[in-house]
C-alpha cells in the first residue's frame, strides 16, 4: 500500500522543520526553508512508495503468518521531537510512524529507508510480544526472589518492576541487533544504500555512554550493517 504524505503533513512540515532542524548562523530566506520542507516530504513519499512493499515482501517470507500490509503515519506534532518507532493498530495492523522532526533531520533518502526497514523489522521479528513476554518473566523471577527473602508487598511490586526493566534492557539490545541486520535487507532490496543510512547513528548520542541502556552502542549497530551487507555479497564493506 502506498501512502502519498504531501498533503497529510506538507504544510506542517513548513512550520515544524524550523524548531527541530538547527538553523545556521544567517538564517536563509524564508523561500529556501519551504524549499527544503518541500524536498524532505519529497523524499519521504519516494522512499514510503519503495520500501513498503519490499518491507511486507519480507515480512511474507520471514513470517508468513503475520499480518504484513504495513501502514505508515507521521507525527505532526512538532512537540514530538526526533523519533520513530512502531506499534500496532488495534486491528493488530503492523503500524510504523515517523516524526515530522526525523523527516526534517534525515540528511537523505538512504537514512530515511534504513530507518523505515528498522521498525519493519521489529515488526517482522516480533519483538514487541516477545519484549514483553520477557518483561514479565523478568519480573516474575525478581518477585519470587524478593518474596522468598520475606519482602514486603510493596518490595515485592519494586523488585518485579527492576526485573521487568532488566529483562527488557537485556532483550532490547538484540533486538535493536536484529532489527539493524533484516533493515540492512529491507532498505537494499528497495534500492538505497543502507551503509549511508547507518550514518545516522554517528549524529544521535552514543548509547555506550548511557548507564542500562536499552540500546547497543552505535558502533556495534554500524558494524551490524557491515556484517549484515558482507554476508549479501557487498565487497569493500
Amino acid at each position: 500500500m502506498r501512502l502519498t504524505v504531501i498533503a497529510l503533513c506538507a504544510a506542517a512540515l513548513l512550520s515544524g522543520c524550523v524548531q527541530v532542524v538547527p538553523l545556521p548562523q544567517a538564517s536563509p530566506p524564508p523561500v529556501d526553508m519551504a524549499a527544503r520542507a518541500r524536498q524532505a516530504v519529497a523524499n519521504f513519499d519516494e522512499v514510503v512508495t519503495r520500501v513498503e512493499p519490499v518491507a511486507e515482501q519480507v515480512c511474507r517470507e520471514q513470517t508468513p503468518d503475520q499480518i504484513c500490509d504495513f501502514i505508515i503515519y507521521v507525527d505532526r506534532s512538532p512537540q514530538s521531537g526526533v523519533n520513530a518507532f512502531h506499534t500496532l493498530d488495534p486491528q493488530g495492523r503492523p503500524a510504523i510512524i515517523f516524526t515530522l522532526g526525523l523527516i526534517a533531520v534525515a540528511q537523505n533518502t538512504d537514512e530515511l529507508a534504513f530507518i523505515m526497514g528498522h521498525e519493519a523489522a521489529h515488526h517482522i521479528a516480533r519483538h514487541l510480544p516477545t519484549g514483553r513476554l520477557q518483561a514479565e518473566q523478568g519480573a516474575r523471577v525478581f518477585a519470587d526472589i524478593a518474596r522468598a527473602r520475606g519482602a514486603s508487598a510493596a518490595e515485592i511490586g519494586e523488585a518485579a518492576q527492576i526485573g521487568s526493566f532488566v529483562a527488557f534492557r537485556q532483550f532490547g539490545q538484540q533486538a535493536e541487533l536484529e532489527a539493524d541486520a533484516i533493515g540492512t535487507l529491507i532498505a537494499a532490496r528497495a534500492g538505497y544504500d543502507p551503509l549511508i543510512g547507518s550514518a545516522f547513528f554517528t549524529r544521535i548520542p552514543d548509547p555506550a555512554q548511557e548507564f542500562l541502556s536499552s540500546h547497543p552502542p552505535n558502533a556495534a549497530r554500524i558494524e551490524t550493517v557491515r556484517s549484515t551487507l558482507r554476508a549479501m555479497g557487498r565487497p569493500g564493506v
